[in-house]
């Protein structure tokens, strides 16, 4: 997989978790989705070898940071929007803090379902 070709996966994975997202979404949906967009980004950097560990990390956690834009304020009702716009950049920093945890497991979950490559 070529980086324009990962980009576009994760592109279109977020347009389509915007669409789920327009009826609103609960906190264990929003869940479910970072998660996959982590698995997407990890298998998808996986075979790309020009970045180095922590530019494959970076590379991933900046999806959960697009996909948080993209749809966390859909999660959130209407009569509860005021505190939202509050509280919103410290719940991003911690949906970030526990992707980056929970990327290193991913990594290994990912590795270890994908099959060996044959020399």
């Amino acid at each position: 997989m070529t980086p324009e070709q990962l980009q576009t996966a994760v592109l279109t994975f977020i347009a389509s978790a915007r669409l789920k997202a327009a009826g609103g979404l609960t906190v264990s949906e929003f869940g479910s989705l970072t998660v996959e967009v982590i698995r997407l980004a990890v298998a998808g950097l996986d075979t790309i070898h020009t970045l180095d560990g922590p530019g494959k990390k970076a590379w991933a956690l900046a999806c959960v940071s697009t996909l948080f834009d993209a749809v966390a304020d859909s999660c959130v009702p209407l009569l509860a929007r005021p505190i939202w716009w509050i509280v919103r950049p410290a719940v991003r920093t911690l949906v970030l803090s526990a992707a980056g945890g929970a990327l290193e497991q991913i990594l290994t979950l990912t590795r270890a379902a994908a099959p060996e490559p044959v020399a």
